[in-house]
């Protein structure tokens, strides 16, 4: 499997664009972790490294890294994007506490049924599909 700065390379060669060493610096950073983010967070990961990537930069790569299948969206909270980065992971969904903010990542088989259900009765080719249930975790629940 390539790794995710071979396949952001072929693609941005594929868009005719340039490459530079600051986007492969945010991209190793996104890997870095499995964590959920958001630009604010990426950015002061970078400059905590002392890495001199500007805010803008971030917001420039990001629609590249999306359209490249590196990243998805995840969610959307305190009036910020949220991603996560996909790239040579399995589907999955989320469960998000409304309370703490954990989120629980699991798989379910039984999805794949009702979105090929989902696919035939309204004659409708799907490409993908994302599931968020929002709730209160194990701890959070208790006080409510």
């Amino acid at each position: 499997m390539k790794s995710e700065i071979e396949v952001f390379r072929e693609f941005i060669r594929k868009k005719g664009l340039r490459n530079t060493p600051e986007r492969e610096a945010i991209i190793k950073e996104i890997f870095a972790t499995h964590d959920h983010f958001d630009v604010d967070e990426l950015y002061l990961r970078l400059k905590n490294k002392k890495q001199k990537i500007s805010k803008p930069s971030i917001y420039r790569l990001i629609p590249y890294l999306l359209e490249s299948g590196l990243i998805q969206e995840a969610y959307f909270e305190d009036g910020h994007l949220h991603y996560e980065h996909i790239y040579g992971h399995e589907h999955h969904c989320h469960l998000r506490c409304l309370k703490c903010g954990k989120i629980i990542e699991f798989e379910e088989k039984s999805l794949k049924k009702i979105e090929k259900k989902l696919a035939e009765k309204h004659d409708f080719f799907i490409k993908a599909h994302k599931f968020e249930a929002l709730g209160y975790c194990s701890k959070c629940k208790v006080n409510i």
